[in-house]
């Protein structure tokens, strides 16, 4: 009889192409991947990864070479990421919502020979050309590059540090910079949580784009565990239900903005969640009181993930196991370490806001090509020579432990010689019963130097002429260094695909006027 896969997940490492094999095997026709058109078991998985693997090597992919892949998250999309992988390379999705300039620097800085793009991503960019040498439309042509169906890939055993996948960050500038995490990194990640939160039984539905490592907290874990991945390439609210529900979804990952917008959903009721196990928020801060309305509308328990694609401290916080604490991300991970810096580098004592440093055994190997991007990205500890990653976030500890940030480092407002934290500022505001949302930026003062502006989403029926009342309100509520000096109403906060607050185009709003 053949032994269960699961049991490697116990390994210090591990072969993940070795494992995606070994669950063909071992599950045969149950669901691995659907994506409301294609529905693939495992054993077809298996075996599709394996002609697409064989294909790229007889190509003359390199061990460790990207593969390029850009457009909507399907079944395809997901059998092309793994294959790159057991072919002995790495998969480098590229971010849909970048420029064509930004495409272009993404495709050449990775390496890739290959470029697997859809066909409506295709269209749009037009005359978009890339010297790269093989163009495949994988919506429309993925079968017939396949090699002949029953073909093996040549073997690849991976190494710790042979690079698993590149996630291209999602600056708003420049050319996003490419992080490379490694097979070791991945198997240290990935199988801690798949044996943690996931199963055989596991169904889990993402709606956020799979080049995006929000999704790989879930995509993977599911995958190395022998679940099933349920894939939606957009996310709607009503259409999320609706798979959720006939799909009897166990396991879930949303970002705050995608929650906020099921909570708003006119029907949401009317639906069964009760398959529902675990749900997981990560990518963007989630505010309280949208935590504890999913905790009390939504079944199955909620887990916030906090940390960087690049790696650091991670926090994971059981939202369902401490209502007390919901204002903060919770409490690093076990083997995972946090410091709070003062800006000479000292730590300081809990309830003192300082800047976040972590470390961990899930770090990446670097930015890809920008070796000294990777060593500005470190703190140093001088006590010892270890590295630890700068978080970018501004935060405290409390009494017992729990981590609540404050702000990102580049956001943090210095007015008048104070430092003015956003958070502090965007939660006064936010408990105005007028108000859906907020958001405050610092923006440049003759007199203080910066001056705190806030945005605000106010909730149906209720006019701007309401906002100075709801500016004078707050900042009465607001020490004398913290004012906010303007508020403006706009219909919705500027995101991301996945759900991050675009700061730099709230600083532009400003501007204009």
């Amino acid at each position: 009889m053949q032994q269960n896969p699961a049991s490697r997940l116990d390994a210090e490492f591990g072969s993940f192409p070795g494992l995606i094999q070994a669950w063909g095997q071992f599950r045969g026709d149950a669901c691995a991947l659907f994506d409301g058109t294609t529905r693939l078991s495992w054993r077809e998985t298996a075996e599709q990864v394996e002609r697409i693997a064989a294909r790229l090597q007889s190509d003359g992919l390199e061990r460790g070479q990207a593969v390029a892949i850009l457009g909507t998250s399907s079944v395809n999309y997901a059998l092309i990421y793994l294959a790159a992988i057991r072919a002995g390379g790495c998969a480098a999705p590229l971010t849909t919502s970048a420029s064509p300039d930004q495409l272009r620097g993404m495709a050449l800085d990775s390496g890739a020979i290959h470029l697997f793009i859809d066909r409506a991503k295709l269209d749009e960019l037009g005359q978009f050309t890339l010297p790269i040498a093989h163009r495949i439309v994988f919506d429309e042509d993925l079968e017939a590059f396949m090699a002949p169906p029953g073909t093996q890939a040549a073997p690849f055993e991976p190494e710790d540090r042979d690079p698993l996948n590149i996630i291209y960050s999602s600056g708003t500038t420049g050319i996003p910079k490419g992080i490379v995490h490694s097979h070791g990194m991945r198997w240290r990640q990935m199988t801690f949580r798949a044996a943690l939160n996931y199963g055989t039984d596991s169904r889990t539905l993402t709606s956020t784009p799979l080049y995006s490592n929000t999704t790989m907290a879930v995509f993977l874990p599911t995958l190395y565990s022998g679940g099933c991945v349920s894939i939606m390439g957009k996310f709607d609210s009503e259409k999320w239900l609706e798979r959720a529900q006939n799909e009897q979804i166990t396991h879930t990952m949303l970002v705050p903005v995608q929650y906020r917008r099921l909570m708003q959903f006119a029907h949401f009721d009317d639906y069964d969640l009760s398959s529902l196990k675990m749900k997981y928020c990560t990518s963007a801060p989630f505010p309280a009181e949208l935590k504890a309305e999913v905790l009390a509308r939504m079944p199955g328990g909620l887990i916030e993930i906090y940390g960087m694609t690049e790696g650091g401290v991670a926090c994971i916080f059981p939202v369902h196991e401490h209502p007390d604490k919901l204002h903060t991300v919770g409490f690093p991970a076990p083997g995972h370490f946090l410091k709070v810096l003062d800006e000479q580098g000292n730590e300081v004592p809990p309830g003192t806001a300082g800047e976040l440093v972590g470390k961990s055994p899930t770090m990446m190997l670097g930015y890809k090509n920008q070796p000294e991007k990777t060593r500005e990205g470190y703190w140093i500890d001088p006590a010892d020579g270890s590295t630890w990653q700068r978080m970018g976030d501004v935060g405290r500890l409390d009494e017992d432990g729990f981590v609540e940030l404050v702000g990102r480092t580049k956001d943090v407002i210095i007015s008048g010689g104070f430092n003015i934290f956003p958070v502090d500022l965007e939660t006064e505001l936010a408990k105005d019963e007028r108000v859906v949302e907020a958001a405050v930026v610092g923006v440049p003062s003759e007199q203080w130097g910066e001056t705190p502006v806030g945005f605000v989403v106010l909730k149906a029926g209720v006019d701007e002429d309401a906002l100075e009342d709801i500016r004078s309100l707050t900042n009465s509520r607001l020490g004398k260094t913290q004012r906010v000096s303007a508020l403006h109403a706009i219909p919705e906060m500027p995101r991301s695909h996945i759900g991050k607050l675009l700061k730099t185009e709230l600083r532009e709003m400003v501007a204009a006027k």
